[in-house]
């Protein structure tokens, strides 16, 4: 969430860098101003209106000691008004400041100066490639069908089970699933980033602390008995870890990842795109989360950026990186940079990563905050990444790695499958 001090002195960058995402924010900035003004001048008008009962209160004590009781008894009916007119003022502070805070719930952040104004996924900018895309064996195929050849995924059985877009992993299926993860979680440990174990369902707080709520409500499934919601991403309950804490400046920075298996509703995905392993409804993901001094933020956006390019050398997939336009760049997300892998045997790119710096607008809605050098309290920025999503990972390795004979493991994961070959 946007920060009104920031809105109120900044109106014209705001309203022009949200130009960016081709929304014309002009009237919902001036509202905002607008509303923060009489939210203001209420506050005021009531801090007065206290500030005086509290002299009255305190004169009638002393004219009571004295024994004056008329004059003091005169000053009681007073202070009664007062307390009429601050119950009043209260109920007005109460509205407008609800009235402000639900307005800016729908203000998405601004993008960094380096976000190009676009639309759509089609303005995005690829800013570095690497890897050999494979020529493969004239009989190869996507990886829906040799999941089935190679008995290792059942999308069918899935299928029966829940629905569309859950899948059954098996056999060496499984085993390469869950070697991907704890592989993902050695490297990002490794790194320093601590590892947790986090919930899978979390409360509507939660989710606006983030930025899902109310941005993403439909995309979440939801559980209604009980108000919880089924996560889209460890970003959730693990940058909430940090909700309403005061941080000193010498804890940061702060990195954890953890795995969890994601869930989201993808409404409205449908076609040949989504086929196989391209968009489930449940998928399994490691993430990587920081806490940032705001003057270090993008110094450790960039090398989130080059330990997610290590992995994937490690690997060897061919993949490219791109900073993703306004248009296309997440609602809470100031500069993102998303991570895609050549599946050859679709001829296509699929994203498998997205690394984004928040700035403070998580941070804001979060209240997470550090007490800098000065002894003020200052909002921390937050930063996430997928390291890695696994389904497409898993897609590109069974199309880009596989032979006639069947699919070899990069050879960085077969001391964790305990095998080299599926056929």
């Amino acid at each position: 969430m946007l920060q009104v001090t920031f809105i109120r002195d900044n109106k014209e960058l705001v309203i022009n860098r949200l130009k960016k995402r081709h929304i014309d924010a002009t009237k919902t900035i001036n509202d905002v101003i607008a509303l923060d003004e009489d939210r203001r001048r209420i506050q005021t008008e009531l801090d007065v209106t206290l500030a005086e009962s509290n002299t009255l209160s305190k004169e009638i004590g002393n004219l009571f000691k004295s024994g004056d009781i008329d004059k003091a008894n005169q000053l009681k009916e007073k202070t009664s008004q007062l307390k009429d007119t601050s119950k009043e003022l209260s109920e007005a502070l109460n509205t407008k400041t609800e009235a402000l805070t639900q307005l800016l719930y729908t203000i998405p952040n601004i993008p960094h100066e380096l976000v190009k104004s676009g639309k759509s996924e089609l303005d995005n900018e690829t800013v570095f490639s690497e890897g050999v895309i494979p020529e493969l064996h004239k009989n190869a195929l996507p990886h829906w069908d040799l999941a089935k050849k190679y008995d290792i995924i059942d999308f069918e059985l899935g299928n029966k089970i829940t629905g569309a877009g859950f899948p059954v992993y098996k056999g060496k299926g499984a085993k390469l699933q869950r070697a991907l993860i704890t592989y993902f979680l050695d490297k990002n440990t490794a790194a320093g980033y601590t590892e947790y174990q986090l919930p899978h369902l979390v409360n509507e707080d939660s989710g606006f602390g983030t930025g899902q709520l109310p941005d993403k409500e439909g995309q979440m499934y939801h559980i209604t008995a009980d108000n919880l919601y089924l996560i889209p991403t460890a970003e959730v309950p693990g940058t909430n870890l940090f909700r309403d804490v005061l941080l000193n400046e010498t804890d940061l920075p702060i990195g954890i990842t953890g795995y969890t298996p994601c869930f989201r509703r993808e409404a409205g995905s449908y076609g040949a795109h989504v086929r196989g392993l391209n968009r489930l409804h449940q998928f399994d993901k490691v993430e990587i989360i920081r806490i940032e001094h705001p003057n270090n933020s993008y110094k450790a956006l960039d090398a989130m950026v080059e330990h997610v390019k290590s992995i994937l050398k490690e690997l060897k997939l061919p993949y490219r990186i791109l900073r993703l336009c306004g248009g296309d760049t997440s609602f809470a997300s100031a500069l993102t940079y998303d991570f895609e892998v050549f599946s050859t045997a679709q001829n296509r790119w699929l994203e498998i990563s997205s690394v984004s710096n928040f700035e403070t607008f998580q941070a804001n809605r979060l209240k997470l905050r550090f007490k800098n050098k000065e002894g003020k309290n200052e909002l921390a920025h937050t930063l996430n990444g997928s390291s890695l999503a696994l389904p497409r990972v898993l897609a590109g390795i069974l199309e880009n790695y596989q032979t006639e004979k069947g699919i070899v493991i990069p050879e960085v994961l077969q001391p964790y499958t305990g095998f080299k070959l599926i056929d």
